[in-house]
């Protein structure tokens, strides 16, 4: 069973930016200990600063793989073309964001993605990565 996460930009970061909203553990290890909770998954990972980059991964896996996992970062609130990709494929996505967005800025309160996700998990820090990942695999 493969399946696909997906960070947007500045997720490279993750351990070293602001860790009092993001924790101070890189994702790359989080990932590592991911791989070892749940081995009867194919895990992959992959990060980008760039938008075109994303929607061609989500075009890329989004018909032969089980499930997509999905932060695009600020993304999330400007980019139609992702959501577009999204609608475009059969693979279901579950949005995933760290730190709660609706407690933060205003312009975090929308996303372009949610109406088209298959399922959001907002706010639980890196934990939800695993409960996206649990969604899609009791799928």
């Amino acid at each position: 069973m493969n399946i696909i996460i997906i960070n947007g930009p500045n997720l490279n970061l993750l351990g070293k930016r602001e860790p009092d909203i993001y924790g101070s553990l890189s994702f790359e290890g989080y990932l590592e200990m991911l791989k070892e909770k749940f081995p009867q998954v194919t895990l992959e990972y992959y990060q980008t600063n760039i938008e075109g980059e994303i929607i061609s991964k989500i075009q890329e896996t989004g018909f032969d793989y089980k499930g997509i996992i999905l932060n695009a970062g600020a993304y999330t609130h400007t980019s139609i073309g992702i959501a577009d990709a999204i609608k475009a494929v059969t693979t279901p996505v579950v949005e995933v964001h760290i730190s709660n967005t609706f407690s933060r800025e205003t312009f975090r309160h929308q996303s372009y993605i949610s109406p088209v996700a298959a399922g959001v998990v907002i706010g639980f820090g890196l934990k939800g990565y695993e409960l996206a990942l649990q969604s899609l695999i009791s799928k």
